[in-house]
């Protein structure tokens, strides 16, 4: 059974991962979008920042992103493939991760018990908020994967990296 250590941990390895995904690319190598359906790195690494502030709001927490943020990087919202409106830098995306993963930190060890069994209704039905939470997480880390993919993708079209 996953304690709130090991999600506490788990957030800490996806922070690293997200990192090392972006090691040697720059703010553009991650706006290069794939050639079959899909996400840049930008919109990925964004998407997963929705999903931290997501569990914090589950957590009670205050915010991590703002309302544009959310509509930018958030569930069914555009692809992005090229600099715009609320497209954000490689190094704000990675400091809010970073931010999530300390206010998280900081959270989990210390909401009630309660709290993380209240239950609210979701796309899946009825559940409580501790497994919205651990589902963010999970959502995250699918999401970290493609990360992999869309590195690659970036080193073969970028002389740069």
């Amino acid at each position: 059974m996953i304690t709130r250590q090991d999600l506490i941990r788990g957030l800490g390895f996806n922070t690293q991962r997200a990192k090392a995904a972006v090691e040697g690319l720059s703010h553009e190598d991650t706006l290069l979008q794939p050639s079959v359906p899909g996400n840049c790195m930008n919109w990925v690494l964004g998407h997963m920042a929705t999903s931290r502030h997501e569990a914090l709001d589950y957590l009670g927490q205050p915010p991590l992103l703002t309302e544009a943020q959310v509509k930018r990087y958030g569930y069914g919202s555009e692809p992005i493939c090229e600099e715009g409106e609320g497209v954000l830098r490689l190094e704000e995306i990675l400091t809010l991760l970073e931010r999530g993963e300390e206010a998280l930190a900081t959270a989990l060890p210390t909401v009630s018990d309660d709290l993380l069994a209240e239950e609210v209704q979701s796309f899946m039905g009825p559940v409580t908020k501790g497994y919205m939470v651990f589902f963010m997480y999970w959502h995250e880390s699918y999401h970290l994967g493609q990360t992999e993919i869309l590195r690659e993708l970036a080193l073969a079209q970028s002389p740069q990296a």
